[in-house]
């Protein structure tokens, strides 16, 4: 019998785990059922807790809003997507709503799918760019302003949510890339929480890229302000600056977050090591080139290949070369560099 005990420390309850586990046997069999196992131990808490029941409904509607949109966006999960963010005021024929029109088309032309809040302006401009098949819409309930645009509505791949948190979760947990378009408070929300997920080690390296229309000023003016008062005053390091790419040309844009995966596939720690799975294998000379420049990342120990998985990744992507390496946590803006690099030998 697994142990389903959240915390090995506390103690044991043998009546609960035989029922737990003879309730799994029943009605939830499958190889991850030490994890539904732990959920159920925290539901059981909860109620010892008497938790409140306003609580309890936030809990449950996050907890299914979740589960949704995890099963609509599982049939996709080979198809990388782009989350787009922007106004939804952004009027249509506004050279930001074509710009964002030209980004998805294209990057629905390099099989790419789009993700975006499911509403107007930017985000409409998104699904028509893409097209319905290549859409996703990421919808919230609000008291103004928010309604499913009508490239996306009534499609399968729409997900209306009640909160923000769970909506910004399936944001970020579905996206290989993030692509910004001017905006208000929502898009600078969107915005700084991605970035502070790659620079605080939150989330795996992707490419963030800000889109200006030609000749634009939005996010210019926006750097600026990042430069002038956080990077000046000591709130961000220099090295902070390469998590984004700013760009008025929607070539540019596209070349930067498809190349970003022409050798790099993707990230993940086992253990204390940070592995990094690559389409093709590196030179032994690029090794050694990765080492003398970016060695100040490493916190022990050298960057190696490895010919597959590591004991602990439980075989995936078990056909992919890897890198491996102390990181030492911090340094994201250098690591980012560093994929670059190896993108580009």
């Amino acid at each position: 019998m697994a142990d389903v005990r959240t915390n090995p420390r506390q103690p044991r309850n043998p009546e609960r785990e035989a029922a737990i586990e003879a309730f799994l046997t029943r009605f939830a069999d499958c190889p991850d059922r030490d994890l539904l196992a732990e959920m159920m131990v925290t539901v059981c808490r909860l109620a010892k807790d008497r938790t409140g029941r306003g609580e309890l409904k936030l809990l449950s509607r996050a907890f299914k809003e979740l589960r949704y949109a995890f099963k609509i966006f599982k049939p996709y999960a080979d198809i990388r997507k782009v989350s787009i963010f922007g106004s939804s005021r952004t009027p249509i024929g506004h050279p930001d709503y074509v710009q964002a029109d030209r980004f998805a088309r294209r990057m629905r032309e390099s099989d790419w799918m789009i993700i975006t809040g499911a509403g107007d302006g930017i985000m409409r401009a998104g699904h028509v760019g893409a097209g319905r098949e290549a859409s996703f819409g990421v919808a919230i309930s609000l008291p103004f302003e928010q309604k499913a645009n009508t490239i996306i509505a009534n499609d399968p791949k729409l997900i209306n949510f009640k909160y923000f948190f769970t909506r910004k979760l399936i944001f970020v947990k579905e996206a290989s890339a993030i692509a910004l378009f001017p905006g208000g408070f929502g898009t600078q929300d969107e915005g700084f929480e991605a970035l502070t997920l790659v620079q605080t080690g939150k989330d795996t390296p992707i490419p963030i890229i800000l889109v200006d229309a030609p000749g634009g000023t939005y996010w210019q003016h926006w750097r600026a302000y990042v430069t002038a008062e956080l990077l000046r005053s000591g709130m961000i390091g220099e090295e902070d600056m390469h998590l984004f790419r700013l760009t008025d040309d929607v070539e540019v844009a596209v070349r930067e977050i498809v190349h970003f995966y022409h050798r790099y596939h993707s990230a993940r720690y086992v253990g204390d090591t940070y592995v990094l799975r690559l389409n093709t294998p590196l030179p032994d000379r690029a090794i050694e080139e990765l080492n003398d420049k970016y060695g100040a990342i490493v916190s022990a120990g050298r960057i190696e290949q490895s010919p597959g998985p590591l004991p602990g990744e439980h075989d995936e992507y078990p056909d992919k070369p890897r890198l491996v390496f102390a990181f030492n946590r911090h340094s994201a803006g250098r690591l980012r560099l560093m994929i670059d690099d190896i993108n580009n030998f």
